[in-house]
């Protein structure tokens, strides 16, 4: 993959498509070599976000990271996508090319997530991240994410897993504590 630094406002976010699959596979691969998603992953979690689905039944919503390169061409630096069945969100993967690190991308790219969660309805969105990638966990924390849990030997090469959570609305009472009285 070409090396790309492109700056924060040459970057545009599109819905992914299949078409794109193949370049994101590729930045995939390079981004997490021991538990890379393989291309099914990618087609099967298109086939269930819009437009393959009406928006009330589709469950994804994937987004691709676009730097317009000097001659016009548009090339991937980043990725992400989401599951939202109610009342939870889900980060399913989010992931900046090397060269477009530390630019704010990734901070960009949860709030689209977040931004797509909130208008969903959704009242927590969670993710699951190596316990050895502290830049992952900084940028989940900052953005008010906590840890809630640890999964153990989570990833393919026997990686652990943290389990973050960040509350995007309170739940509202159910019917039974309305009857009750309870605020």
């Amino acid at each position: 993959m070409a090396a790309v630094a492109p700056t924060p406002g040459s970057i545009t976010l599109r819905s992914m498509t299949a078409a794109d699959v193949a370049v994101v596979l590729e930045l995939e691969r390079e981004l997490f070599p021991h538990d890379a998603w393989p291309e099914s992953f990618f087609y099967d979690e298109l086939a269930q976000a819009e437009p393959a689905l009406a928006a009330e039944r589709a469950t994804r919503r994937y987004w691709v990271a676009e730097a317009t390169q000097p001659q016009g061409r548009g090339v991937i630096v980043g990725y992400a996508g989401m599951m939202c069945v109610l009342p939870l969100a889900d980060v399913q993967t989010i992931a900046v090319a090397p060269a477009a690190q530390g630019r704010g991308l990734g901070t960009r790219l949860l709030a689209e997530i977040e931004a797509e969660a909130v208008r969903r309805g959704a009242e927590d969105l969670l993710l699951e991240v190596r316990e050895d990638n502290p830049a992952a966990q900084r940028l989940y924390l900052r953005v008010g994410f906590e840890q809630i849990h640890k999964r153990r030997a989570y990833y393919p090469d026997g990686g652990d897993a943290l389990i973050m959570r960040k509350h995007l609305a309170d739940p509202k009472p159910s019917t039974a504590a309305n009857l009750m009285g309870a605020p």
